[in-house]
């Protein structure tokens, strides 16, 4: 019988393995039947006690083994999905934020031809004005001109002399 604990602890560490080599599929331990032994002269009644209790403390500390792999594999799992999700909302964040440095950026571009356009309109209007008010006194002046020489041709077939030749030396 001492033989006996020795195969189901095969067994036990075979499905124990196999458990572990994926840890994402929780394999449910099976009880093997007790093979039938061959005829022997009878056991203490404390060796089959103790081969007992080691098989049941195998049994226990296989599903153990199982229990905590099952809970590491969906605390991984979480933290996956957790992950995820941060990096989803990370992604969404950044083109959201892209996207309206974007529009401010077309909305100044915007604002800024505007206002260049504004510019030179009023540099348009300003040299428009200007170009009236000289041609203004452009206009007085050859007026002034004429009447100047009108007043001298007068003068001149009437043989008078100006009452005003300057400012300052009137007669």
């Amino acid at each position: 019988m001492g033989e006996e604990p020795s195969k189901e602890s095969e067994v036990e560490a075979a499905k124990e393995e196999k458990a572990h080599d994926s840890p994402k599929d929780v394999v449910p331990v099976e009880k093997v039947a007790d093979a039938p032994s061959p005829k022997k002269a009878p056991a203490s009644s404390k060796d089959r006690d103790a081969a007992l209790a080691q098989v049941e403390l195998e049994k226990r500390n296989s599903i153990s083994r199982a229990w905590e792999d099952n809970e590491k594999t969906k605390a991984e799992n979480k933290a996956q999905k957790n992950m995820s999700s941060i990096l989803s909302w990370e992604n969404t964040k950044k083109a959201a934020v892209e996207a309206k440095l974007k529009q401010n950026e077309e909305s100044v571009e915007r604002k800024r031809a505007g206002y260049a356009e504004k510019m030179k309109n009023k540099a348009a209007k300003i040299h428009k004005e200007a170009e009236e008010k000289r041609a203004h006194v452009e206009a007085k002046r050859r007026e002034e001109v004429l009447k100047a020489e009108e007043e001298a041709a007068k003068h001149r077939s009437a043989g008078t002399i100006p009452k005003k030749i300057l400012g300052c030396f009137s007669a």
